[in-house]
């Protein structure tokens, strides 16, 4: 199922959104802030509850009441969950999420680095072998968010960097899970994720919000009134535009100058960090933990790749002007000592007037969130549709405990 990166208003959608954001709440409220009728907010919330999406708070009804009693509604979570898998270059993120968007439990397992087929079928098999240890909440759906080239309707993906042609991404998890599966662009599903999560009223967005990430890569989403941006043809690319630093490195183009892979390079040569005894490389939280002991080259390194983003972001931004910008990514959110040198440098090269950069609301948790809500925006977008939809449990996944370890 193409995944629906957007704020619905159809009318089941408007109510379980207000009761997600607002509940336990009235249905004279819930009109209020939809600006449903009355009418219209009764059907809707008694068809959510016989789908059994939303449960009645008789305990909270106003006692002394003239007239039928108000019984607010909240969200029925707990009998459900959703399965998000982020799959990164080098590690993959499998999440448990609730209704509200909440992560009940994540693991991570290396990305697998074999032919398409086989690794496909591991990471498979690695949501089913998690899926079998939730047993008293029911699986509704899965979302994976991916980086590379995305054909929605059909889960089919092109992945340069894990050598990925034509991969089946979709339909190899639907048949190993036994749930409708969505999947997206992995910088699209984090720009839903600041949509659909972050919102912090009920009401329609018709702002236009930039997206930016870095980590490992780099990319860039667009959501305009409401949705998020997403061309048939696959996202747009920022990891060519033009980056200059003799501090990094790089080949003066922007992945290759900022990238994760890129600052740590510039550490070893510089001796800054060193290979561990058995022969693995150190990562970024390391470099980050030897700047806060007072190393000033590890803090030149995160400076500079901080001074780098924030040209970029400027960059970007006076093209496309966005009412609202938004970064993500450990890049940004690893070292947050950095964002200042971030919005100095985009000041700086800006030639718009000033606008306030927003750090993404999840922190180094954005992966996680954004393969989270692409396994929540179907039923966000239409969510007696997509009950209909989901499956029960596959025979097997009914055995294990409640809450992983």
């Amino acid at each position: 199922m193409a995944p629906s990166l957007r704020l619905s208003d159809a009318a089941a959608a408007s109510v379980f959104r207000a009761v997600r954001l607002r509940g336990p709440i009235g249905r004279d409220v819930i009109a209020q802030v939809t600006s449903l009728s009355i009418a219209t907010v009764n059907r809707q919330v008694t068809a959510l509850l016989d789908a059994n999406l939303l449960r009645e708070r008789a305990d909270l009804s106003v006692s002394g009441a003239i007239g039928r009693p108000r019984v607010p509604v909240e969200v029925d979570h707990e009998p459900y969950l959703t399965l998000g898998i982020h799959i990164g270059a080098r590690t993959t993120s499998i999440v448990a999420t609730d209704l509200f968007g909440r992560t009940l439990d994540a693991v991570e397992m290396p990305t697998p680095r074999s032919i398409q087929r086989p690794a496909l079928a591991s990471l498979a098999n690695g949501a089913r072998r998690y899926l079998r240890r939730w047993h008293r909440r029911r699986a509704l759906w899965a979302g994976v968010a991916i980086g590379g080239t995305v054909d929605a309707p059909s889960g089919h993906v092109d992945h340069a960097r894990l050598g990925w042609r034509d991969a089946p991404v979709g339909p190899v998890f639907a048949e190993a899970l036994g749930l409708p599966v969505s999947v997206a662009s992995h910088v699209d599903a984090m720009a839903a994720a600041e949509l659909l999560l972050g919102m912090r009223r009920f009401g329609p967005n018709a702002t236009t919000s930039l997206y930016i990430y870095a980590r490992e890569t780099v990319g860039y989403a667009l959501s305009i009134g409401g949705r998020v941006h997403s061309p048939g043809s696959g996202p747009g690319t920022i990891a060519r535009l033009p980056a200059q630093s003799e501090l990094l490195g790089g080949s003066g183009l922007l992945e290759s100058t900022v990238s994760d892979e890129a600052v740590l390079a510039a550490a070893r040569r510089m001796r800054v960090l060193a290979a561990r005894s058995d022969g693995s490389q150190t990562g970024v939280t390391e470099l980050v933990r030897v700047a806060r002991n007072g190393n000033q080259q590890a803090k030149d390194l995160l400076v500079e790749r901080a001074r780098v983003l924030g040209g970029a972001v400027a960059l970007l931004r006076d093209v496309l002007n966005p009412d609202d910008l938004v970064v993500g990514g450990q890049a940004f959110t690893e070292y947050p000592e950095g964002m200042a040198h971030v919005e100095a440098a985009y000041a700086a090269r800006s030639a718009l007037p000033p606008r306030d950069i927003r750090v993404t609301a999840f922190g180094n948790r954005v992966q996680e969130a954004g393969a989270g809500i692409v396994s929540l925006a179907g039923l966000y977008a239409d969510p007696l549709g997509a009950m209909r939809r989901a499956q029960p449990p596959v025979a097997g996944l009914e055995v294990a405990t409640e809450t992983p370890a």
